[in-house]
């Protein structure tokens, strides 16, 4: 048992952080340098192919066998190195199921006329000149009463990409509104699972945290707003003049009564009542199925020659509905549950990749070695958005992003007098926010996949999550709201 000596493991939860002191900080960069390298060959001089159509899922499985390869040397057994891919691989089994039935939802939706209904009467309620900011603040709303980003974007976020796509607005800025909407009522909402994880591993309560993170996240939320009404107003769209056709061509294939909003009503109420969130999706797919037999029998008759077999279409397969309007054919199309796939396949890619690097104690030592660095107050700020940053990337996982750098940073905090939620707010700022930015992290898999918007495309527009580390880091330089330990 000689190997065991050498591994150390804090459990946190379901979370385990594995030091190796084998493992030397150049060898723990190894992996990471090849996965960069990897994935900017690919974006950059192959078009997104290098390996074909899931050739980012396949650079991050050669990437977890180079740190396999590392871990051998080190003296980290592959048994050691199971175990955690195992253990990362069933903490997704939720969210992969909420995928699934994500994709059923959009099928359903879209069929039972849900869908075209909140395009077409968004589309008489909200113009191209406030739609940006007005989506950032509808987002945030539902954000904050679900205290979920991912049923956000889910519900409201599929219908708003809609309106503003028969609006002429691209999809990358919308997108970019709805997440930056979505992850600021991520991360003030009490009901969201973050929020609840960061003051635990930084030491502080619940309230506090909200309110010291109020203090970067308000001027946050308004800097992103300002410019998202800036854009709005020097938009230049193609769907203004074209609404009335889009109406009557929305009206003539659909059979849209404000009865259709019972369902979503129905789902988001759920989810209010904290309802388990595979429960409330699956009932928002029943009946929606249940309201596609009553209002739409026409479009069922089109897919299928049986409801049964039309309703098995559209929750499985694709499904497209077919009308005069060109914008409009390309909106009312939905993948259904194979649509999923290549994001299922990619978080499952990712979480082997970041399970093997926590197994062989990459993970540790890199945030060791920030940790190092932070000579002085900023630094030790900077440190700590570095370190979140980095295993957002590496670990492809939000809740890692917040439980090792959380852990590592706690006493370095504390011997530098400074209160924990400085470390939580920190946390949160850095952490939680820009996990929709990574495209192999969960989150930014599932945003691109239910949005059906890739992250480069939304990348700049998710204005409130990149600038949320820049934010905390101008506060911790110039020394504003940094609260001290009481004596």
């Amino acid at each position: 048992m000689k190997q065991q000596d050498s591994l150390s493991e804090i459990q946190t939860g379901k979370q385990h952080i594995i030091d190796n002191k084998e493992l030397n900080i150049w060898e723990a960069l190894i992996p990471v340098l090849f996965l960069m390298a990897m994935l900017a060959y690919n974006i950059f001089y192959a078009d997104g192919a290098a390996l074909g159509d899931y050739s980012n899922q396949f650079i991050l499985l050669i990437s977890g066998g180079v740190a396999a390869i590392v871990g051998f040397f080190n003296k980290v057994s592959v048994s050691v190195m199971l175990a955690e891919i195992w253990e990362n691989l069933k903490s997704v089994f939720v969210p992969i199921m909420i995928l699934f039935l994500v994709g059923a939802l959009a099928g359903t939706w879209l069929v039972s006329g849900i869908i075209p209904a909140m395009v077409y009467y968004g589309l008489q309620v909200l113009s191209p000149a406030i739609f940006l900011p007005a989506s950032v603040i509808i987002a945030a709303i539902i954000s904050i009463a679900t205290g979920s980003s991912w049923t956000t974007s889910a519900t409201v976020g599929i219908a708003l990409i809609g309106i503003g796509s028969a609006l002429g607005i691209p999809t990358g800025m919308i997108a970019g509104a709805v997440i930056s909407g979505a992850y600021f009522g991520d991360k003030m909402s009490p009901l969201s699972d973050t929020t609840n994880l960061a003051p635990a591993m930084a030491g502080t309560d619940l309230f506090t945290h909200i309110k010291y993170m109020a203090f970067t996240t308000i001027p946050t939320i308004l800097v992103t707003l300002v410019v998202f009404a800036i854009i709005s107003m020097n938009i230049d769209t193609t769907g203004t003049a074209d609404v009335s056709g889009l109406l009557a061509t929305i009206d003539t294939t659909y059979n849209i009564t404000p009865y259709l909003f019972l369902v979503p009503l129905t789902v988001v109420v759920m989810i209010l009542l904290k309802t388990k969130p595979l429960i409330a999706l699956a009932i928002g797919v029943a009946l929606a199925a249940v309201f596609a037999i009553v209002f739409q029998p026409e479009i069922l008759s089109k897919i299928g020659t049986t409801n049964f077999e039309a309703l098995k279409t559209a929750v499985l397969t694709d499904v497209e509905i077919v009308t005069d309007n060109e914008k409009l054919n390309k909106l009312f199309s939905a993948g259904g549950m194979n649509g999923m796939l290549w994001t299922i396949y990619l978080i499952m890619c990712a979480m082997v990749f970041g399970g093997v690097m926590d197994a062989i104690g990459a993970l540790a030592r890199i945030t060791k070695e920030l940790l190092k660095v932070a000579t002085s107050v900023f630094g030790l700020f900077a440190s700590t958005v570095f370190s979140c940053l980095g295993l957002n990337a590496i670990a492809s996982d939000q809740y890692l992003a917040l439980v090792i750098p959380g852990k590592m940073f706690k006493k370095a905090y504390e011997d530098r007098g400074l209160a924990p939620e400085n470390l939580s707010r920190t946390l949160e700022d850095s952490g939680t926010v820009t996990s929709a930015l990574i495209p192999w992290n969960t989150c930014g898999a599932y945003q691109s996949g239910v949005l059906g918007v890739s992250v480069s495309d939304y990348f700049v527009y998710a204005i409130f999550n990149w600038l949320s580390p820049f934010m905390t880091l101008f506060f911790a330089a110039l020394n504003i709201k940094i609260r001290q330990l009481k004596k």
